[in-house]
């Protein structure tokens, strides 16, 4: 409270800052953000910045205030333990949703408490934010988990081939290409692009595999009861208009 105007919040990291490289200030397992303030409002209500796809990376580089950080230095699944905290900040814990039962069909109304959402925390032998693991063909390889500025980077790439190619997008492609960041031991970015365009299914099966085992991230999954069949119907929660938008 002292280094601030405003009141903000340390947020515990589900990677416990073990996946960031050293030097970090993502390091600590933590991060600071402030309680959204009717600045944070005119971003969310911004027409300009909702038609550009940009609303939530601009509203969390405005939340967040540890020193040196940005949203897209964040891995995915700490980004998302930061944008739930922020919306128990700003709006409150409650979040109704609608899902359909899978038995009988119908809308099912359910209010989700955020607060007790569970962080996904697995076991971490990685050093320096990176993986070694061997595929099934006997590869090895080292990767490190997305974060947000690479997903985006990702995308862009993608759209770019999209343009060259047509209808072929190379979404598969281009991720393992920032997946990966060795392959026995070369870490020629010539070589691993090369080596990510001629892997096999099985190969990246399982590397998807491992990367599920090791990424943390907030447990999204819910069992909902449905109140007309009494069907419990597991699901993962939707994050739509009204996460940050609760009068929409």
């Amino acid at each position: 409270m002292a280094e601030y105007s405003f009141p903000t919040e340390t947020i515990d990291l589900p990677s416990g800052g073990k996946l960031y490289p050293e030097g970090s200030p993502l390091r600590s397992g933590t991060i600071d953000i402030k309680y959204m303030t009717a600045k944070e409002e005119d971003i969310l209500t911004s027409t300009n910045l909702i038609q550009k796809g940009v609303v939530i990376d601009k509203l969390m580089e405005s939340l967040i205030v540890t020193k040196g950080v940005k949203p897209d230095d964040l891995l995915v699944g700490d980004l998302n333990a930061v944008m739930v905290a922020a919306r128990i900040l700003g709006y409150g814990k409650d979040y109704p949703i609608q899902l359909l039962c899978s038995s009988c069909g119908k809308k099912v109304d359910h209010v989700v408490d955020l607060s007790k959402l569970d962080m996904v925390t697995p076991e971490s032998d990685s050093a320096n934010g990176e993986h070694t693991f061997v595929l099934p063909t006997g590869i090895s390889i080292t990767f490190k988990l997305l974060t947000r500025g690479d997903e985006k980077n990702i995308q862009a790439e993608v759209e770019s081939l999209k343009k060259i190619n047509g209808a072929i997008e190379g979404d598969t492609s281009t991720r393992l290409k920032y997946i990966i960041t060795s392959v026995n031991g070369n870490r020629d970015k010539k070589s691993i692009r090369e080596f990510a365009d001629a892997m096999i299914l099985r190969d990246i099966r399982a590397l998807r595999e491992q990367m599920k085992k090791v990424s943390p991230d907030v447990d999204f999954n819910l069992n909902i009861t449905c109140s007309q069949c009494d069907t419990t119907t597991a699901a993962r929660m939707p994050i739509g208009a009204t996460f940050f938008w609760p009068d929409f």
